[in-house]
């Protein structure tokens, strides 16, 4: 069978790193030309993923269709679902999570529970603002993008005024994520939770740990609340969805991801069978893989380009990771490092939770800032 992708980055480098074991052609759809995924699939398109008439001829001759990024074009997605090709989400799926505001809602609709939030189509004309407050982008945020905190009134000018989701801010105690993955018998399995820590300046995760450090009390609600969030999509598919736990040990979703997503990277390694493995049994209609864990104790910690940086990596620091035990390089096959973008990431195992924080540590003794030559 043939499996076509839309968008060519790092998570269909690591899609296409699985699928070379198996009996199916790739092909991908990049507007770059020197997309990760150029060189690693049997066909490569370099065209607008965004763009419906793209998409439509691109995935035309495919048996299946996934995307490894929300911003596509939908209705060119549609069409090909009408043509019987099977895509991964579906379009409808797709439409609810591309738009914050209606993703919210349809947490509200569903009683999954989520913070506090209204929608503003200009939020610098509203004189009603609270302070502080978090504004998200209701479309093309991304890794942090289009996601902003204002403290207090004196900061308003720094309010986008586009369409937004105005949430109030709360007091988080840790931010998780639950990765669940359904096929199309409604088959599901549920990956470990993970914790994750942030890059303040950055806005971007910085190390991904599993198993997530929290109480049973807020593993019960966050493994309930993914079921309850796969019910309510009914669609097979990989679902990424972030949480946070408040000091009361009460979970809320922040958002989800319906797609391989940087919270799961950790399972190439950490698991039996990879969100990227997963990826592709959907696709082929194969049965899902075991989530079972190799190592009990894993983490990743991003490779993003220092400040400054502009130009071909300087990856001489690789050498010293390499002799690492227990330590995975994973790098991405950008051919420029620009400030704060991801170039790759390390996974670190252990056996145990001490071992762990060790193996973190070596790790970080190195700049994980990725400069240029």
């Amino acid at each position: 069978m043939k499996i076509g992708i839309l968008g060519g980055g790092q998570l269909g480098r690591m899609f296409l790193q699985e699928a070379i074991s198996l009996p199916v052609k790739t092909k991908i759809l990049d507007p770059q030309k020197n997309a990760s995924c150029a060189h690693l699939c049997d066909e490569f398109v370099c065209g607008e993923f965004n763009d419906e008439d793209t998409v439509r001829a691109f995935g035309i001759d495919c048996d299946a269709i996934g995307i490894e990024i929300e911003h596509i074009s939908n209705k060119g997605l549609e069409f090909l679902q009408q043509q019987g090709k099977k895509t991964v989400p579906t379009p409808r799926t797709l439409a609810i999570i591309q738009d914050k505001g209606v993703q919210k809602e349809f947490y509200r609709q569903n009683n999954i529970p989520t913070i506090d939030f209204y929608l503003a189509e200009k939020p610098r004309e509203l004189t009603n603002l609270s302070f502080p407050l978090v504004q998200k982008t209701r479309k093309g945020g991304y890794d942090g993008k289009g996601v902003q905190v204002i403290k207090n009134a004196q900061e308003a000018d720094k309010i986008w005024d586009i369409p937004s989701v105005i949430e109030k801010l709360c007091d988080i105690k840790k931010e998780i994520a639950v990765i669940i993955t359904c096929d199309e018998y409604n088959n599901r399995k549920i990956y470990p939770i993970v914790e994750m820590e942030f890059d303040d300046k950055l806005n971007l995760v910085d190390v991904v740990k599993m198993p997530a450090e929290i109480s049973k009390s807020a593993e019960n609600q966050a493994l309930e609340i993914a079921e309850r969030l796969a019910n309510s999509f009914n669609d097979s598919g990989i679902f990424a969805v972030e949480m946070f736990i408040d000091n009361e040990d009460k979970v809320f979703v922040n958002e989800t991801a319906c797609r391989v997503h940087n919270s799961g990277h950790l399972t190439i390694e950490a698991c039996e069978t990879s969100q990227f493995g997963q990826m592709l049994r959907i696709l082929a209609g194969l049965p899902l893989g075991s989530v079972e864990t190799v190592y009990k104790y894993a983490a990743m910690l991003n490779l993003v380009g220092a400040d400054g940086a502009k130009g071909a990596a300087d990856v001489d620091f690789l050498k010293e990771i390499a002799a690492l035990p227990r330590t995975f390089i994973h790098w991405y096959g950008k051919d420029e490092v620009r400030p704060g973008r991801k170039m790759g990431h390390i996974t670190v195992c252990a056996n145990s939770s001490e071992e762990l924080k060790n193996n973190i540590a070596r790790v970080k003794k190195f700049s994980l800032e990725i400069k240029a030559k």
